[in-house]
């Protein structure tokens, strides 16, 4: 069952994260049983003849870079499969978009990205008994990536 967080202006220029923390308290309560069902339904007016994305409009994004610090394991909620991890990534790293191939991600900025939520989302999967190697894995191959299992032993080696 999915379920939406419905964000307008009102909260997006005043950084109000409420609408957001009452979805997300909930989800919380039962990780497994909530894993990527989360979606945002984001209502910003534009001019007709505006052509950004709303992941290129400063109010939308610092709001998502304040929910980001806040709960840095969001992601793990997010409905990767159609395209919320995604469309959230947008919101946090600088990208650049093309009529052919469709946004285009600073591949750097893109990697910090992915090692930093892998690092959070380890520590924050283990304090609730989830596996996790198999989940960040998932996540980092929607992003583009593929990571080892060697560095996943790595991290649980030293206890991290």
């Amino acid at each position: 069952m999915t379920t939406t967080i419905y964000l307008n202006p009102t909260c997006l220029e005043n950084l109000d994260l409420s609408p957001a923390q009452i979805v997300i308290e909930k989800l919380v309560q039962e990780p497994l049983a909530n894993e990527q069902q989360l979606h945002f339904d984001i209502s910003y007016p534009r001019e007709s003849n505006d052509p950004r994305e709303l992941s290129e409009i400063p109010e939308v994004r610092l709001w998502f870079i304040r929910l980001d610090a806040y709960y840095p394991w969001l992601p793990y909620f997010l409905d990767w499969k159609s395209g919320e991890l995604a469309r959230y990534v947008a919101m946090l790293v600088p990208h650049q978009f093309s009529s052919r191939e469709g946004i285009q991600f600073n591949p750097e900025a893109l990697e910090i990205f992915v090692m930093s939520k892998i690092f959070v989302l380890m520590t924050w999967l283990s304090d609730r008994s989830i596996e996790p190697e198999n989940k960040l894995r998932s996540m980092a191959q929607v992003l583009g990536y593929d990571i080892d299992l060697a560095f996943f032993q790595l991290l649980s080696a030293e206890g991290n």
